[in-house]
């Protein structure tokens, strides 16, 4: 019966957008990944707010980094996020103690955020949508989707743009935070 066929589609089309969103969580490092890569900022930002001291701060955030790291092997977890928060803070922590201003401890992070937006820009302009590049081959398409697919090139286009865009309204918030404000503004 039509309605059935229907119900059976509508089960298939649920389960793989499920399984697309499993594997897009997955992409960033799922829940864990993203507090490795968030709360220590948020721990430089509450140490500095409260101590004023920028180094007491950078250490804190960096400690924190290595503890995660270490608690990620202890569980025999993937480093991959772990690094990525490490570098993030250490790159951080070295511009702001270096330069004695603690708003710098954000000035790496802003200007790859920066970067990335471009970057997904001009993808995007190019059609040759960043989105589609880094899902591809986490749903096991690859590039297929640039030739078999024309729907699917349309949507990550769009979502290329879309991300593209918010980064570069997130930039166009900070980059003024950063150049009059402190960094418990930011």
């Amino acid at each position: 019966s039509p309605d059935a066929s229907e119900a059976a589609d509508g089960g298939q089309a649920a389960r793989s957008k499920a399984a697309a969103d499993t594997a897009l969580l997955e992409a960033f490092g799922g829940v864990r990944g993203m507090v490795d890569t968030t709360v220590p900022g948020l721990v430089f930002v509450l140490i500095y707010t409260i101590k004023r001291d920028i180094h007491v701060a950078a250490i804190a955030a960096l400690a924190l980094t290595v503890l995660l790291a270490v608690a990620r092997l202890a569980r025999k977890e993937t480093l991959k996020h772990a690094f990525s928060g490490v570098f993030g803070v250490a790159f951080g922590a070295v511009f702001a103690m270096m330069s004695g201003d603690a708003k710098n401890f954000y000035l790496p992070g802003m200007l790859y955020t920066l970067g990335l937006a471009v970057a997904y820009v001009l993808s995007a302009i190019f059609r040759f949508p960043l989105i589609g590049v880094l899902l591809g081959p986490i749903l096991k398409e690859n590039l297929s989707w640039r030739t078999r697919n024309p729907g699917r090139l349309r949507a990550y286009t769009k979502a290329t743009w879309a991300w593209g865009l918010i980064l570069l309204g997130k930039s166009a918030i900070l980059f003024p935070l950063y150049w009059w404000g402190d960094a418990t503004q930011l």
